[in-house]
């Protein structure tokens, strides 16, 4: 298990990953988030759980930072509940220099409830 925070800037309430499960740096990752409550968007905030999770699969150089260019697909495709346990996937699709296309999936016990195809943007700050 991968603490995220040592891979992301992001900190409590905006590090929206509780661990890294699984890793294949610049190939795919996976990780667990206990959804407690999101207030205002959590639709939205479940695209950016996928992205920060594309950020750490993507970035492969210490040094480097990672930036959400463009979410090109993002289906929100069940209500949640505080209290479910979801498993993040992403897996990198294709590189275009510093740009990274990613395919992110959330799912609840087996049922998908998000998907995304994400595009980041990598490099030196």
């Amino acid at each position: 298990m991968i603490d995220p925070a040592t891979r992301l800037p992001h900190r409590n309430p905006f590090l929206l990953l509780d661990r890294v499960t699984r890793l294949e740096p610049g190939a795919a990752a996976e990780a667990e988030l206990l959804f407690t409550h999101f207030p205002g968007f959590p639709s939205l905030l479940l695209v950016e759980a996928m992205a920060q999770l594309a950020g750490v699969v993507a970035i492969e150089t210490e040094g480097e930072i990672g930036s959400l260019a463009a979410i090109d697909r993002a289906e929100l495709l069940v209500p949640l509940s505080p209290g479910d346990r979801l498993t993040i996937s992403v897996r990198i699709v294709k590189r275009f220099g510093r740009l990274i296309l990613c395919d992110g999936e959330i799912t609840r016990a087996g049922e998908t409830v998000a998907t995304a195809l994400l595009t980041l943007g990598v490099g030196a700050p």
